[in-house]
């Protein structure tokens, strides 16, 4: 009788191999994105964090996409209407 412990053979294929190293992979850049206060345009600058898992090529499409949504929320400021003038209180004369 044998008081080792029987060995039992692990397939190849549930043996994972360690990634290499491959310098064009797409990697985080972990850019601090602070909070504006604004929820739309904080919104536009979360999905920068897209960029982090695509390929250099992906991220023209994404940064485009973002630079549409902050020149929207832009054009909304534009649209909302001040407060009002003062009024006037004497006309000029010529």
């Amino acid at each position: 009788m044998s008081d080792s412990v029987p060995q039992t053979e692990i397939p190849a294929e549930a043996v994972e191999a360690p990634e290499a190293y491959d310098p064009a992979a797409p990697a985080p850049l972990n850019v601090p994105r602070t909070p504006t206060g604004n929820a739309e345009v904080d919104a536009q600058l979360d999905r920068l964090a897209d960029t982090d898992h695509l390929a250099t090529d992906g991220h023209v499409e994404v940064y485009e996409d973002v630079h549409r949504g902050l020149r929207d929320a832009l054009t909304a400021l534009d649209a909302r209407p001040g407060p009002p003038a003062p009024p006037r209180s004497f006309e000029s004369r010529s």
